[in-house]
């Protein structure tokens, strides 16, 4: 029977090495932003380590956040052989599950996200986390953006707005189905607002009205 690995609660041992992956992925990602943004894409990076550290991950966990796009934006499988040997197997395994793609040319867009959504299926529960986070912060973006700015956001996505509403809603799905934990419940009622938002009708919603029309 596999024993499965529980995330420690406990105050995590923080140390140079978070040090040192914090100024590695400053020097990766320098010079990047949020998707059409003057918002440093290290902001981003920082928030996922955040959401990993509060949700009780401990210091590879917060590692991996920070590094979880180094390999699918600055340099593929050669810069996951470089985390490993920098960070350790356990970083660069995290790392790994949280990239849905290791080179150019990418494959089409649909594809890769479906491709992604199946090896989440399979993946740890501490790389579901980093994962999911994520996510988290990434819905929560997207969320304030489209109040401020409404429909014109979408022309930022390879998706579209159908298809980044489908991929985080099916993400969500996914976290949920196994080894909940508060990410994932934080991502299930942002992907609601922002369907809610949009206009489009929530998940929980469609379920209710299906159970009173019987069917």
């Amino acid at each position: 029977m596999k024993v499965r690995k529980k995330i420690s609660l406990k105050p995590p041992k923080l140390g140079p090495r978070l040090q040192r992956a914090f100024r590695y992925a400053a020097e990766k990602h320098a010079g990047q932003t949020r998707k059409q943004s003057a918002v440093p894409y290290l902001s981003h990076l920082m928030a996922v380590a955040s959401l990993v550290l509060e949700a009780g991950g401990d210091e590879d966990m917060a590692i991996a956040a920070l590094l979880h796009d180094v390999v699918e934006d600055c340099g593929g499988m050669a810069r996951l052989r470089e985390i490993r040997k920098q960070f350790g197997p356990r970083v660069a395994k995290i790392v790994e599950g949280c990239t849905d793609s290791f080179g150019e040319p990418k494959a089409e867009w649909v594809e890769r996200k479906k491709d992604y959504l199946r090896e989440v299926k399979h993946a740890d529960v501490e790389t579901r986390l980093v994962s999911a986070s994520d996510k988290l912060h990434n819905v929560r973006t997207i969320l304030t953006d489209y109040r401020q700015h409404g429909e014109a956001i979408w022309t930022r996505f390879s998706g579209k707005k159908e298809g980044t509403l489908w991929y985080y809603r099916a993400l969500s799905d996914e976290y949920q189905r196994r080894n909940p934990n508060r990410i994932t419940r934080e991502l299930e009622i942002a992907v609601a607002e922002l369907e809610l938002a949009v206009g489009k009708k929530p998940r929980s919603a469609r379920k209710k009205a299906a159970a009173s029309s019987g069917r």
